[in-house]
């Protein structure tokens, strides 16, 4: 096991491959299963883990290739500003209920992020590494990072809220009684950012353009809030 590991720890792109390879593998698999808990970033996420432990390859290695992924962040950040364009006609014709249903979703994220970090005790680097849960990780992570909190964990908070959201819409629409099409995109999209947008993309085509268009405006009014929440610990 150890000379494997000295030998992937030699690849540059042994992380890259891994997760690309186990992601497609999970894309695979939700077609062919089509059941909401195989989430494709959750399949992926499971056989990378199994694949490390397996294999006993320590996580500075695999990280060494899988960080050339987060480049595209940033551009992946700034094609967001694309499903805004493409809603704004449905943007001007329902500002305030879209605008409103949006900010009551992320202050209910970002107050209930602030009560649990009451409840647990946890400190200010915990408490702002957790507030930007519930928006996508092209933004998420730089909002992290600049107020202080762990990127990292940022990411993983983001990637169980998203798997979450994707798995359960259906599942809360349903026990909530929620049918209107824009209401479902909406509150998928604030919940659970890109994750829960592709289920939003099933669910219909105005709940998929209402889900796009919540990533963008939820991200944005996290970015504007988030030095408010800030402060609370």
């Amino acid at each position: 096991m150890e000379q494997i590991n000295e030998t992937l720890a030699q690849s540059a792109f042994f992380g890259m491959f891994l997760t690309l390879g186990t992601y497609q593998a999970g894309l695979l698999v939700k077609k062919k299963v089509k059941i909401s808990l195989a989430n494709p970033l959750l399949i992926s996420a499971m056989l990378i883990i199994a694949v490390l432990l397996l294999l006993g390859i320590e996580y500075e290695t695999y990280d060494k290739g899988a960080r050339y992924i987060s480049y595209f962040m940033t551009p992946a950040t700034v094609s967001l500003a694309v499903p805004l364009y493409r809603q704004l006609a449905l943007l001007r014709k329902y500002p305030k209920a879209i605008l409103g249903g949006i900010g009551a979703g992320v202050l209910t994220a970002m107050g209930s992020i602030y009560l649990l970090s009451l409840l647990f005790g946890l400190n200010h680097e915990q408490y702002v590494t957790l507030l930007p849960k519930s928006i996508t990780t092209a933004i998420g992570m730089g909002v992290s990072e600049k107020m202080g909190g762990i990127p990292a964990i940022t990411v993983v908070s983001i990637s169980i809220t998203g798997i979450f959201g994707a798995v359960m819409a259906e599942v809360f629409c349903r026990l909530f009684r929620i049918r209107e099409p824009i209401a479902r995109g909406l509150a998928i999209g604030t919940a659970s950012h890109a994750l829960g947008t592709s289920k939003a993309m099933e669910l219909g085509e105005i709940e998929g353009a209402m889900s796009s268009l919540s990533i963008v405006v939820a991200g944005i009014m996290t970015v504007v809030l988030i030095s408010v929440f800030a402060n609370f610990i």
